[in-house]
């Protein structure tokens, strides 16, 4: 256990008065219907078991994305789906592809499950090439948009990606995909190698509640089902099943607060490249911006001293970046208040 390098989230700090713009937490809460939902009868059942099937999820997200609900794998988080994913699918000879700078958690599971990786160079312009995936492996994971930097690749790139590569399992880790980009689980009838993975974490204000899910067909899904069922079968409680079948419903509230994120997310881009940022151009709830006057570092420093944490990364390649996650308009207000009074 001593040679594991485990994951280190994003920091959580108890501070008064605190902007929190580091671990892309959506600023605005929950739909008002999980309230209601949660009567006193749910909060009585607690004493009994939850569905191990989490039937009622199951069927929510399917209707979502017009899917069968043999089609849904449900955890406790898409991290616990992703790490289930991991177990299934990926321990072969050949291995992994996934990009070099990408979710964190990534090498941390092939660590702990000893799968033999290589990482595939982004562009220069940190995009994902999804040409440079065309060799041989034991499967294939990224995100879309990309995380930390909030790239997204267009649907047909991922379509010519899993045209190319038929005989692994293919991973799309969509966690940030309602802000901008265009889902994979379109294409979930027709290629039987792929799994998307989504969150109830960042679009639907559920990050506390850890809901994840997976979308594939019949045979992937089992896969998944038979890991899970050897290790807990109880990964959604009660109460997490009732809050999410109520956020997922409330398609209106959900689609509401990612219009405010998507359009505080551009002002704050621009207002950014006013001061002479570089800013990657995002489809995430986040921003990856360069500062050219002072360092990444230093400007996270200096931040945080103003209690505005964000998030940098001393790391080959990004190190000249901070990572900025969108908050409220007035919150957004104040850290472009604050770099000025930095920068000037």
């Amino acid at each position: 256990m001593a040679r594991l390098d485990p994951y280190v989230p994003g920091e959580q700090p108890q501070i008064s008065g605190l902007i929190k713009l580091n671990t892309n937490e959506n600023p605005y809460p929950p739909s008002p219907l999980i309230t209601n939902a949660l009567s006193s009868e749910s909060l009585e059942a607690l004493r009994l078991y939850p569905d191990p099937n989490s039937k009622a999820l199951k069927s929510a997200i399917a209707d979502t994305f017009a899917l069968k609900q043999e089609q849904v794998f449900v955890g406790n988080g898409s991290d616990e789906v992703l790490a289930i994913a991991f177990q299934a699918f990926f321990e072969q000879e050949k291995p992994l592809l996934f990009p070099d700078i990408t979710y964190s958690f990534y090498p941390v599971y092939c660590n702990l499950y000893d799968i033999d990786v290589s990482t595939i160079p982004l562009r220069d312009d940190f995009t994902i090439a999804v040409d440079d995936y065309n060799r041989e492996n034991g499967g294939i994971i990224f995100p879309n948009p990309n995380a930390p930097t909030g790239i997204g690749l267009p649907l047909a790139n991922i379509e010519a990606l899993l045209n190319n590569n038929t005989e692994t399992v293919v991973v799309v880790d969509e966690a940030y995909i309602d802000f901008g980009g265009q889902t994979a689980a379109s294409l979930v009838d027709q290629y039987p190698n792929l799994l998307v993975v989504q969150t109830l974490s960042k679009s639907r204000s559920l990050a506390g509640l850890r809901v994840g899910f997976a979308l594939g067909q019949k045979e992937l899904i089992e896969g998944l089902d038979r890991v899970k069922n050897s290790f807990n079968s109880y990964p959604v409680d009660r109460v997490a099943e009732v809050a999410a079948v109520s956020a997922i419903n409330d398609v209106e509230y959900f689609q509401q607060c990612c219009d405010k994120i998507i359009a505080s997310r551009v002002w704050v881009t621009q207002e950014l490249l006013q001061l002479d940022f570089e800013v990657l151009p995002s489809q995430a709830n986040f921003v990856m911006a360069k500062p050219t006057t002072v360092s990444a570092e230093s400007l996270f420093n200096q931040l945080r001293e103003r209690n505005i944490l964000v998030r940098y990364f001393d790391k080959p390649r990004i190190g000249d970046y901070c990572r900025i996650s969108v908050g409220t308009e007035q919150e957004m207000q104040a850290l472009i208040a604050a770099i000025k009074e930095i920068i000037q």
